[in-house]
């Protein structure tokens, strides 16, 4: 059914391995799922949290980029074992805490951009109709950033779909887990392997073609906007 060549013996690919633990694949599917839209949500409240003192504050947001910066570079791994004493080893916390850390400095900096690049006139008119700042900020300024805040979380969702498969080094990683155990068998398992990398790079390219067609249904007008 599927030609695949042959490599120590074992062929490269096959099919009764993947029937065979079907159900462990979608469970082990929904686990990245979840690690992945936990991340990003905690990443996005705290993100419009920042952004928002951020807008206000300018000193505030060369800080907050800075430490989102710093953040951002700290090894994965390196980070999992700070919290292991914390958390523990196999907690979702702990899986999920840097996750949702290196979302960040994309999130920040595209939802601030976004804001900023409001018009002017814009924001005078609503100041003139008696809008407060918050108000401002929530029913104007932020659904007007609402494209650039979307490209910045599609980003953000690839990279840690990305990065959801190392967190297998705590027995939560997802399609991580197929990746690990492919490799360290007694005999390397290449369909394991396969079968890992393959979902990751499917769910990350389901995930952003949902995130930017829900972010045109969401902006109509940014549509109209490039079409001119």
């Amino acid at each position: 059914m599927f030609p695949v060549p042959a490599q120590g013996g074992r062929p490269l690919f096959e099919w009764r391995w993947v029937d065979r633990h079907l159900d462990e694949i979608f469970e082990r599917l929904g686990e990245h799922i979840v690690l992945t839209a936990a991340a990003l949500a905690i990443g996005l409240v705290v993100s419009i949290g920042v952004s928002a003192i951020s807008l206000r504050r300018r000193w505030f947001y060369v800080i907050a980029l800075s430490t989102a910066g710093s953040l951002y570079v700290i090894p994965s791994l390196g980070a999992f074992a700070v919290l292991v004493p914390f958390t523990g080893l196999t907690s979702f916390t702990t899986a999920v805490i840097p996750l949702a850390t290196y979302t960040l400095l994309i999130l920040i900096r595209n939802i601030v951009t976004g804001v900023e690049q409001v018009p002017k006139e814009v924001r005078e008119a609503a100041i003139g109709m008696g809008f407060t700042r918050s108000r401002l900020l929530w029913q104007v300024e932020l659904p007007l950033a609402l494209p650039v805040v979307i490209a910045g979380l599609r980003v953000a969702a690839v990279t840690t779909i990305g990065l959801v498969t190392v967190t297998s080094m705590l027995g939560k990683g997802g399609l991580g887990y197929f990746i690990r155990n492919g490799i360290q068998t007694a005999t390397p398992n290449p369909t394991s392997i396969i079968v890992g990398v393959g979902l990751s790079v499917v769910l990350a390219v389901v995930v952003d073609l949902l995130l930017w067609l829900g972010g045109r249904a969401l902006a109509p007008w940014s549509r109209k906007a490039a079409s001119r």
